[in-house]
Protein backbone atom coordinates (compact mmCIF):
# COMPACT_ATOMS: atom_id res chain seq x y z
CA UNK A 1 0.00 0.00 0.00
CA UNK A 2 1.29 3.45 -0.87
CA UNK A 3 0.82 4.96 2.59
CA UNK A 4 0.38 8.74 2.88
CA UNK A 5 -0.01 9.06 -0.89
CA UNK A 6 -2.82 11.60 -1.09
CA UNK A 7 -5.00 11.34 -4.16
CA UNK A 8 -7.97 13.60 -4.72
CA UNK A 9 -11.43 12.06 -4.62
CA UNK A 10 -12.18 12.51 -8.36
CA UNK A 11 -9.04 10.52 -9.25
CA UNK A 12 -10.02 7.75 -6.84
CA UNK A 13 -13.57 7.72 -8.20
CA UNK A 14 -12.18 7.35 -11.71
CA UNK A 15 -9.91 4.48 -10.67
CA UNK A 16 -12.74 2.64 -8.89
CA UNK A 17 -14.99 3.12 -11.89
CA UNK A 18 -12.23 1.67 -14.06
CA UNK A 19 -11.95 -1.33 -11.73
CA UNK A 20 -15.72 -1.76 -11.79
CA UNK A 21 -15.65 -1.92 -15.58
CA UNK A 22 -12.71 -4.31 -15.71
CA UNK A 23 -13.07 -6.47 -12.63
CA UNK A 24 -16.67 -6.52 -11.36
CA UNK A 25 -17.80 -9.09 -13.91
CA UNK A 26 -14.96 -11.43 -12.93
CA UNK A 27 -15.76 -10.99 -9.24
CA UNK A 28 -19.50 -11.53 -9.67
CA UNK A 29 -18.75 -14.67 -11.67
CA UNK A 30 -16.42 -16.25 -9.11
CA UNK A 31 -18.65 -15.22 -6.19
CA UNK A 32 -21.68 -16.72 -7.92
CA UNK A 33 -19.73 -19.95 -8.09
CA UNK A 34 -18.92 -19.62 -4.37
CA UNK A 35 -22.47 -18.86 -3.21
CA UNK A 36 -24.39 -20.75 -5.90
CA UNK A 37 -26.29 -19.46 -8.95
CA UNK A 38 -29.41 -18.76 -6.86
CA UNK A 39 -27.47 -16.09 -4.93
CA UNK A 40 -26.42 -13.70 -7.69
CA UNK A 41 -27.78 -10.75 -5.68
CA UNK A 42 -25.47 -11.67 -2.80
CA UNK A 43 -22.49 -11.89 -5.17
CA UNK A 44 -23.29 -8.42 -6.57
CA UNK A 45 -23.65 -7.01 -3.04
CA UNK A 46 -20.21 -8.31 -2.04
CA UNK A 47 -18.66 -6.68 -5.10
CA UNK A 48 -20.41 -3.36 -4.43
CA UNK A 49 -19.32 -3.44 -0.78
CA UNK A 50 -15.72 -4.14 -1.82
CA UNK A 51 -15.73 -1.22 -4.25
CA UNK A 52 -17.25 1.04 -1.58
CA UNK A 53 -14.46 0.02 0.81
CA UNK A 54 -11.91 0.94 -1.85
CA UNK A 55 -13.45 4.40 -2.18
CA UNK A 56 -13.25 4.92 1.56
CA UNK A 57 -9.85 3.43 2.38
CA UNK A 58 -7.84 4.65 -0.57
CA UNK A 59 -8.67 8.27 0.13
CA UNK A 60 -6.94 8.06 3.52
CA UNK A 61 -4.43 5.22 3.13
CA UNK A 62 -3.40 5.69 -0.46
CA UNK A 63 -3.91 3.50 -3.49
CA UNK A 64 -2.33 0.02 -3.27
CA UNK A 65 0.37 -1.05 -5.72
CA UNK A 66 -2.00 -3.66 -7.14
CA UNK A 67 -5.56 -2.21 -6.95
CA UNK A 68 -7.14 -5.22 -8.70
CA UNK A 69 -5.44 -7.68 -6.37
CA UNK A 70 -6.52 -5.61 -3.36
CA UNK A 71 -10.13 -5.65 -4.57
CA UNK A 72 -10.11 -9.42 -5.11
CA UNK A 73 -8.60 -9.98 -1.67
CA UNK A 74 -11.25 -7.85 0.04
CA UNK A 75 -14.04 -9.61 -1.87
CA UNK A 76 -12.57 -13.01 -0.96
CA UNK A 77 -12.38 -12.05 2.72
CA UNK A 78 -15.94 -10.72 2.70
CA UNK A 79 -17.22 -13.92 1.14
CA UNK A 80 -15.29 -15.93 3.74
CA UNK A 81 -16.97 -13.99 6.55
CA UNK A 82 -20.39 -14.59 5.00
CA UNK A 83 -19.79 -18.31 4.62
CA UNK A 84 -18.57 -18.59 8.21
CA UNK A 85 -21.79 -17.20 9.61
CA UNK A 86 -23.82 -20.09 10.91
CA UNK A 87 -27.12 -18.78 9.59
CA UNK A 88 -25.75 -18.66 6.06
CA UNK A 89 -24.20 -22.12 5.89
CA UNK A 90 -26.75 -23.05 3.21
CA UNK A 91 -25.08 -20.55 0.89
CA UNK A 92 -22.12 -22.84 0.30
CA UNK A 93 -21.95 -23.90 -3.31
CA UNK A 94 -21.74 -27.63 -4.00
CA UNK A 95 -18.07 -27.21 -4.95
CA UNK A 96 -17.15 -25.49 -1.69
CA UNK A 97 -18.94 -28.21 0.31
CA UNK A 98 -17.21 -30.94 -1.72
CA UNK A 99 -13.80 -29.39 -1.10
CA UNK A 100 -14.40 -29.25 2.64
CA UNK A 101 -15.75 -32.81 2.80
CA UNK A 102 -12.53 -33.93 1.07
CA UNK A 103 -10.59 -32.57 4.01
CA UNK A 104 -9.84 -29.06 2.81
CA UNK A 105 -10.54 -25.88 4.76
CA UNK A 106 -13.00 -23.22 3.72
CA UNK A 107 -10.07 -20.87 3.15
CA UNK A 108 -8.25 -23.32 0.86
CA UNK A 109 -11.45 -23.98 -1.09
CA UNK A 110 -11.89 -20.26 -1.68
CA UNK A 111 -8.25 -19.82 -2.65
CA UNK A 112 -8.71 -22.43 -5.37
CA UNK A 113 -11.89 -20.77 -6.70
CA UNK A 114 -10.15 -17.37 -6.72
CA UNK A 115 -7.23 -18.64 -8.81
CA UNK A 116 -6.68 -16.95 -12.17
CA UNK A 117 -7.66 -19.93 -14.36
CA UNK A 118 -10.79 -20.64 -12.34
CA UNK A 119 -11.89 -17.00 -12.65
CA UNK A 120 -11.52 -17.20 -16.44
CA UNK A 121 -13.61 -20.36 -16.52
CA UNK A 122 -16.20 -18.81 -14.20
CA UNK A 123 -16.83 -15.99 -16.65
CA UNK A 124 -17.88 -18.52 -19.28
CA UNK A 125 -19.99 -20.33 -16.69
CA UNK A 126 -21.67 -17.03 -15.84
CA UNK A 127 -22.39 -16.25 -19.49
CA UNK A 128 -24.04 -19.58 -20.11
CA UNK A 129 -25.93 -19.49 -16.81
CA UNK A 130 -27.46 -16.14 -17.72
CA UNK A 131 -28.48 -17.57 -21.08
CA UNK A 132 -30.35 -20.62 -19.75
CA UNK A 133 -33.64 -21.33 -21.60
CA UNK A 134 -35.52 -21.20 -18.27
CA UNK A 135 -35.00 -17.43 -18.48
CA UNK A 136 -37.00 -15.49 -21.05
CA UNK A 137 -34.92 -14.42 -24.08
CA UNK A 138 -35.39 -10.70 -23.41
CA UNK A 139 -34.10 -11.17 -19.86
CA UNK A 140 -31.09 -13.35 -20.66
CA UNK A 141 -28.97 -10.69 -22.35
CA UNK A 142 -29.99 -8.03 -19.83
CA UNK A 143 -28.83 -10.24 -16.95
CA UNK A 144 -25.52 -11.06 -18.64
CA UNK A 145 -24.82 -7.40 -19.38
CA UNK A 146 -25.63 -6.44 -15.79
CA UNK A 147 -23.79 -9.17 -13.90
CA UNK A 148 -20.87 -10.08 -16.13
CA UNK A 149 -20.23 -6.92 -18.12
CA UNK A 150 -20.92 -4.29 -15.46
CA UNK A 151 -23.60 -2.42 -17.43
CA UNK A 152 -25.89 -0.09 -15.52
CA UNK A 153 -29.66 -0.37 -15.93
CA UNK A 154 -29.61 2.87 -17.94
CA UNK A 155 -26.96 1.52 -20.33
CA UNK A 156 -28.87 -1.70 -20.89
CA UNK A 157 -32.06 0.26 -21.54
CA UNK A 158 -30.32 2.32 -24.21
CA UNK A 159 -28.90 -0.83 -25.81
CA UNK A 160 -32.39 -2.30 -26.10
CA UNK A 161 -34.05 1.04 -26.97
CA UNK A 162 -36.46 0.59 -24.06
CA UNK A 163 -37.18 2.06 -20.61
CA UNK A 164 -35.15 1.51 -17.45
CA UNK A 165 -38.27 0.17 -15.73
CA UNK A 166 -38.58 -2.55 -18.38
CA UNK A 167 -34.98 -3.58 -17.80
CA UNK A 168 -35.46 -3.74 -14.01
CA UNK A 169 -38.42 -6.05 -14.54
CA UNK A 170 -36.39 -8.25 -16.88
CA UNK A 171 -33.56 -8.53 -14.37
CA UNK A 172 -35.98 -9.45 -11.59
CA UNK A 173 -37.62 -12.12 -13.76
CA UNK A 174 -34.23 -13.53 -14.77
CA UNK A 175 -32.96 -13.92 -11.21
CA UNK A 176 -36.28 -15.42 -10.17
CA UNK A 177 -36.00 -17.92 -13.02
CA UNK A 178 -32.52 -18.96 -11.87
CA UNK A 179 -33.75 -19.51 -8.31
CA UNK A 180 -36.83 -21.48 -9.32
CA UNK A 181 -35.25 -23.73 -11.98
CA UNK A 182 -32.67 -24.09 -10.31
CA UNK A 183 -29.99 -23.44 -12.90
CA UNK A 184 -26.53 -25.00 -12.43
CA UNK A 185 -23.53 -22.70 -12.64
CA UNK A 186 -21.68 -24.42 -15.46
CA UNK A 187 -20.92 -24.45 -19.18
CA UNK A 188 -23.39 -26.94 -20.68
CA UNK A 189 -22.41 -29.72 -23.05
CA UNK A 190 -23.63 -30.99 -26.42
CA UNK A 191 -26.78 -29.56 -27.93
CA UNK A 192 -27.62 -27.54 -24.82
CA UNK A 193 -24.40 -25.55 -25.23
CA UNK A 194 -25.21 -24.64 -28.81
CA UNK A 195 -28.80 -23.72 -27.95
CA UNK A 196 -27.49 -21.04 -25.62
CA UNK A 197 -24.62 -19.88 -27.82
CA UNK A 198 -26.67 -17.40 -29.88
CA UNK A 199 -27.68 -15.46 -26.78
CA UNK A 200 -24.13 -15.51 -25.43
CA UNK A 201 -22.81 -14.06 -28.68
CA UNK A 202 -25.59 -11.43 -28.75
CA UNK A 203 -24.48 -10.31 -25.29
CA UNK A 204 -20.86 -9.95 -26.40
CA UNK A 205 -21.95 -8.07 -29.53
CA UNK A 206 -23.90 -5.56 -27.41
CA UNK A 207 -20.92 -5.24 -25.08
CA UNK A 208 -18.59 -4.44 -27.98
CA UNK A 209 -21.11 -2.01 -29.49
CA UNK A 210 -21.41 -0.08 -26.23
CA UNK A 211 -17.65 0.31 -26.25
CA UNK A 212 -17.41 1.16 -29.95
CA UNK A 213 -20.20 3.77 -29.82
CA UNK A 214 -20.57 4.65 -26.15
CA UNK A 215 -23.96 6.01 -25.08
CA UNK A 216 -22.75 7.69 -21.88
CA UNK A 217 -19.64 9.30 -20.42
CA UNK A 218 -17.05 11.74 -21.69
CA UNK A 219 -15.38 9.39 -24.17
CA UNK A 220 -17.29 8.22 -27.26
CA UNK A 221 -15.11 5.08 -27.40
CA UNK A 222 -14.74 2.78 -24.38
CA UNK A 223 -11.78 0.60 -25.25
CA UNK A 224 -12.10 -1.47 -22.07
CA UNK A 225 -15.55 -2.75 -23.07
CA UNK A 226 -14.40 -3.60 -26.58
CA UNK A 227 -11.37 -5.43 -25.23
CA UNK A 228 -13.49 -7.39 -22.77
CA UNK A 229 -15.91 -8.46 -25.51
CA UNK A 230 -13.05 -9.64 -27.73
CA UNK A 231 -11.41 -11.49 -24.83
CA UNK A 232 -14.61 -13.33 -23.85
CA UNK A 233 -15.40 -14.20 -27.47
CA UNK A 234 -11.89 -15.60 -27.77
CA UNK A 235 -12.46 -17.79 -24.71
CA UNK A 236 -15.60 -19.19 -26.33
CA UNK A 237 -13.89 -19.77 -29.68
CA UNK A 238 -11.12 -21.75 -27.97
CA UNK A 239 -13.48 -23.78 -25.75
CA UNK A 240 -13.10 -27.48 -26.69
CA UNK A 241 -16.85 -28.16 -26.44
CA UNK A 242 -17.72 -25.72 -29.26
CA UNK A 243 -18.22 -27.82 -32.41
CA UNK A 244 -19.45 -25.23 -34.92
CA UNK A 245 -17.36 -22.08 -34.55
CA UNK A 246 -18.74 -20.26 -37.60
CA UNK A 247 -20.80 -17.68 -35.69
CA UNK A 248 -18.08 -17.13 -33.07
CA UNK A 249 -15.46 -16.60 -35.78
CA UNK A 250 -17.81 -14.21 -37.59
CA UNK A 251 -18.25 -12.15 -34.43
CA UNK A 252 -14.51 -12.08 -33.82
CA UNK A 253 -14.03 -11.00 -37.45
CA UNK A 254 -16.48 -8.14 -36.97
CA UNK A 255 -14.81 -7.02 -33.76
CA UNK A 256 -11.29 -7.17 -35.20
CA UNK A 257 -12.23 -5.28 -38.37
CA UNK A 258 -14.02 -2.54 -36.43
CA UNK A 259 -11.29 -2.33 -33.80
CA UNK A 260 -8.72 -1.85 -36.57
CA UNK A 261 -10.03 1.71 -37.00
CA UNK A 262 -9.70 2.76 -33.36
CA UNK A 263 -6.64 5.02 -33.75
CA UNK A 264 -8.27 6.91 -36.62
CA UNK A 265 -11.76 7.39 -35.16
CA UNK A 266 -10.99 10.50 -33.08
CA UNK A 267 -9.08 13.71 -33.66
CA UNK A 268 -6.73 15.15 -31.04
CA UNK A 269 -9.65 16.84 -29.31
CA UNK A 270 -11.50 13.56 -28.95
CA UNK A 271 -14.10 14.38 -31.62
CA UNK A 272 -15.37 11.38 -33.56
CA UNK A 273 -14.39 11.34 -37.23
CA UNK A 274 -16.51 9.91 -40.00
CA UNK A 275 -15.15 7.17 -42.24
CA UNK A 276 -14.53 9.79 -44.93
CA UNK A 277 -12.48 11.94 -42.53
CA UNK A 278 -10.30 9.17 -41.10
CA UNK A 279 -6.61 8.80 -41.90
CA UNK A 280 -6.48 5.24 -43.20
CA UNK A 281 -2.75 5.02 -42.65
CA UNK A 282 -3.65 4.76 -38.94
CA UNK A 283 -5.82 1.68 -39.49
CA UNK A 284 -4.28 -1.43 -37.94
CA UNK A 285 -3.39 -3.69 -40.87
CA UNK A 286 -2.59 -6.64 -38.59
CA UNK A 287 -6.09 -6.47 -37.09
CA UNK A 288 -7.61 -6.22 -40.57
CA UNK A 289 -5.73 -9.34 -41.65
CA UNK A 290 -6.83 -11.04 -38.44
CA UNK A 291 -10.45 -10.10 -39.13
CA UNK A 292 -10.27 -11.40 -42.69
CA UNK A 293 -8.81 -14.65 -41.41
CA UNK A 294 -11.66 -15.06 -38.89
CA UNK A 295 -14.15 -14.27 -41.66
CA UNK A 296 -12.67 -16.96 -43.86
CA UNK A 297 -12.76 -19.46 -41.00
CA UNK A 298 -16.41 -18.59 -40.43
CA UNK A 299 -17.16 -19.24 -44.08
CA UNK A 300 -15.32 -22.56 -44.03
CA UNK A 301 -17.10 -23.81 -40.91
CA UNK A 302 -20.58 -22.58 -41.86
CA UNK A 303 -22.33 -25.07 -44.14
CA UNK A 304 -24.22 -22.43 -46.13
CA UNK A 305 -21.63 -19.64 -46.19
CA UNK A 306 -19.78 -18.54 -49.29
CA UNK A 307 -16.77 -16.22 -49.13
CA UNK A 308 -15.18 -14.56 -52.11
CA UNK A 309 -11.47 -14.99 -52.86
CA UNK A 310 -9.72 -12.95 -50.21
CA UNK A 311 -6.15 -13.43 -49.13
CA UNK A 312 -5.73 -13.96 -45.39
CA UNK A 313 -1.99 -13.31 -45.47
CA UNK A 314 -2.36 -9.56 -45.06
CA UNK A 315 -4.55 -6.65 -46.02
CA UNK A 316 -2.06 -5.29 -48.53
CA UNK A 317 -2.27 -8.44 -50.63
CA UNK A 318 -6.08 -8.52 -50.83
CA UNK A 319 -7.16 -8.32 -54.43
CA UNK A 320 -10.93 -8.41 -54.09
CA UNK A 321 -13.38 -7.50 -51.33
CA UNK A 322 -15.36 -10.01 -49.34
CA UNK A 323 -18.83 -11.16 -50.38
CA UNK A 324 -21.30 -13.38 -48.55
CA UNK A 325 -24.27 -15.38 -49.74
CA UNK A 326 -26.68 -17.56 -47.82
CA UNK A 327 -24.94 -17.07 -44.48
CA UNK A 328 -27.22 -17.46 -41.48
CA UNK A 329 -25.13 -15.45 -39.00
CA UNK A 330 -25.87 -11.77 -38.50
CA UNK A 331 -22.22 -11.26 -37.56
CA UNK A 332 -21.06 -12.81 -40.84
CA UNK A 333 -22.96 -10.25 -42.91
CA UNK A 334 -21.87 -7.37 -40.67
CA UNK A 335 -18.25 -8.53 -40.81
CA UNK A 336 -18.42 -8.78 -44.60
CA UNK A 337 -19.67 -5.17 -44.71
CA UNK A 338 -16.82 -4.09 -42.41
CA UNK A 339 -14.36 -5.96 -44.62
CA UNK A 340 -15.50 -3.93 -47.65
CA UNK A 341 -14.68 -0.73 -45.74
CA UNK A 342 -11.40 -2.10 -44.37
CA UNK A 343 -10.11 -3.20 -47.76
CA UNK A 344 -11.00 -0.04 -49.69
CA UNK A 345 -7.74 1.93 -50.23
CA UNK A 346 -9.62 5.22 -49.74
CA UNK A 347 -13.17 6.41 -49.12
CA UNK A 348 -13.83 7.18 -52.77
CA UNK A 349 -13.00 3.58 -53.68
CA UNK A 350 -15.59 2.08 -51.33
CA UNK A 351 -17.75 -0.51 -53.08
CA UNK A 352 -21.11 0.88 -51.98
CA UNK A 353 -23.03 -1.29 -54.43
CA UNK A 354 -21.49 -4.39 -52.85
CA UNK A 355 -22.22 -3.06 -49.36
CA UNK A 356 -25.85 -2.34 -50.28
CA UNK A 357 -26.18 -5.90 -51.53
CA UNK A 358 -24.80 -7.21 -48.25
CA UNK A 359 -27.33 -5.12 -46.31
CA UNK A 360 -30.08 -6.65 -48.43
CA UNK A 361 -28.77 -10.07 -47.41
CA UNK A 362 -28.56 -9.00 -43.77
CA UNK A 363 -32.21 -7.92 -43.82
CA UNK A 364 -33.17 -11.48 -44.68
CA UNK A 365 -31.45 -12.61 -41.47
CA UNK A 366 -32.36 -9.67 -39.21
CA UNK A 367 -34.95 -7.15 -40.35
CA UNK A 368 -34.53 -4.51 -37.64
CA UNK A 369 -34.93 -0.70 -37.65
CA UNK A 370 -31.22 -0.17 -36.98
CA UNK A 371 -30.22 -2.41 -39.91
CA UNK A 372 -32.61 -0.48 -42.17
CA UNK A 373 -31.13 2.79 -40.93
CA UNK A 374 -27.60 1.69 -41.84
CA UNK A 375 -28.80 0.29 -45.16
CA UNK A 376 -30.27 3.71 -45.98
CA UNK A 377 -26.79 5.23 -45.71
CA UNK A 378 -25.43 2.73 -48.24
CA UNK A 379 -28.50 3.36 -50.42
CA UNK A 380 -27.77 7.09 -50.43
CA UNK A 381 -24.28 6.40 -51.80
CA UNK A 382 -25.68 4.25 -54.62
CA UNK A 383 -28.98 5.91 -55.54
CA UNK A 384 -28.72 9.33 -53.90
CA UNK A 385 -29.89 11.02 -50.69
CA UNK A 386 -33.48 11.56 -51.84
CA UNK A 387 -34.07 7.83 -52.17
CA UNK A 388 -32.51 7.28 -48.77
CA UNK A 389 -34.73 9.94 -47.18
CA UNK A 390 -37.79 8.04 -48.34
CA UNK A 391 -36.59 5.00 -46.39
CA UNK A 392 -35.58 7.09 -43.37
CA UNK A 393 -38.95 8.84 -43.26
CA UNK A 394 -40.62 5.46 -42.96
CA UNK A 395 -38.36 4.62 -40.02
CA UNK A 396 -39.65 7.67 -38.14
CA UNK A 397 -42.88 5.76 -37.61
CA UNK A 398 -41.01 3.21 -35.47
CA UNK A 399 -41.45 4.24 -31.83
CA UNK A 400 -38.20 2.57 -30.75
CA UNK A 401 -36.22 5.10 -32.83
CA UNK A 402 -37.92 8.26 -31.61
CA UNK A 403 -35.08 9.02 -29.19
CA UNK A 404 -32.32 7.40 -31.27
CA UNK A 405 -29.99 10.28 -32.19
CA UNK A 406 -28.46 8.52 -35.21
CA UNK A 407 -31.80 8.43 -37.03
CA UNK A 408 -32.15 12.20 -36.77
CA UNK A 409 -28.47 12.93 -37.52
CA UNK A 410 -28.56 10.62 -40.57
CA UNK A 411 -31.66 12.38 -41.93
CA UNK A 412 -29.86 15.68 -41.33
CA UNK A 413 -26.89 14.53 -43.42
CA UNK A 414 -29.20 13.61 -46.30
CA UNK A 415 -30.82 17.04 -46.22
CA UNK A 416 -27.37 18.66 -46.08
CA UNK A 417 -26.35 16.78 -49.22
CA UNK A 418 -29.53 18.09 -50.87
CA UNK A 419 -28.72 21.60 -49.54
CA UNK A 420 -32.06 21.72 -47.76
CA UNK A 421 -30.67 23.51 -44.73
CA UNK A 422 -33.88 24.33 -42.78
CA UNK A 423 -34.90 20.66 -42.81
CA UNK A 424 -31.36 19.63 -41.83
CA UNK A 425 -31.42 22.09 -38.93
CA UNK A 426 -34.67 20.66 -37.60
CA UNK A 427 -33.23 17.12 -37.69
CA UNK A 428 -30.02 18.21 -36.00
CA UNK A 429 -31.97 19.87 -33.18
CA UNK A 430 -33.75 16.55 -32.55
CA UNK A 431 -30.46 14.65 -32.64
CA UNK A 432 -28.87 17.03 -30.11
CA UNK A 433 -31.87 16.68 -27.79
CA UNK A 434 -31.56 12.87 -27.92
CA UNK A 435 -27.78 12.68 -27.58
CA UNK A 436 -26.38 11.38 -24.29
CA UNK A 437 -22.72 11.89 -25.22
CA UNK A 438 -21.22 15.38 -24.97
CA UNK A 439 -18.65 14.97 -27.75
CA UNK A 440 -21.34 13.67 -30.07
CA UNK A 441 -23.57 16.63 -29.20
CA UNK A 442 -20.63 18.97 -29.78
CA UNK A 443 -20.18 17.68 -33.33
CA UNK A 444 -23.91 17.98 -33.99
CA UNK A 445 -23.91 21.56 -32.74
CA UNK A 446 -21.10 22.36 -35.18
CA UNK A 447 -23.23 20.98 -38.03
CA UNK A 448 -26.22 22.95 -36.79
CA UNK A 449 -24.19 26.19 -36.73
CA UNK A 450 -23.12 25.48 -40.32
CA UNK A 451 -26.76 25.03 -41.37
CA UNK A 452 -27.89 28.22 -39.68
CA UNK A 453 -25.08 30.13 -41.34
CA UNK A 454 -26.27 28.86 -44.72
CA UNK A 455 -29.86 29.81 -43.94
CA UNK A 456 -28.91 33.33 -42.92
Amino acid sequence: MKENTLIDQPAINQLVDHLFRHESGKLVAVLTRVFGSDNIDLAEDVVQDSLAEALTQWQYRGVPDNPSGWLFRVARNRSLNILNREKLQQKYSAEVRAGMLAGGSLESSLDLLFSEQEILDDQLRMLFTCCHPAISPDSQIALALKTLCGFSVAEIARSFLTSEENIRKRLTRAKQGIREAPIPFDVPAGGELHRRLDTVLSTLYLLFNEGYNATTGDDPIRYDLCGEAIRLAGLIERHPAIRDRSAVCALLALMALNASRFRARQDRGGRLLTMAEQDRSLWDRALIANGIDYLRRSAEEGADSVLGPVSASGADSVSRPVSASGADSVYYWLAAISAHHALAPDYASTDWTGILGLYDGLLRVEDSPVVRLNRAIALSMVEGPQKALYELDRLQEDTTLQTYPYLHSTRAEMYLRLEQFPAASACLEKAIACSTLEKEAERLRERLAFCREKIS
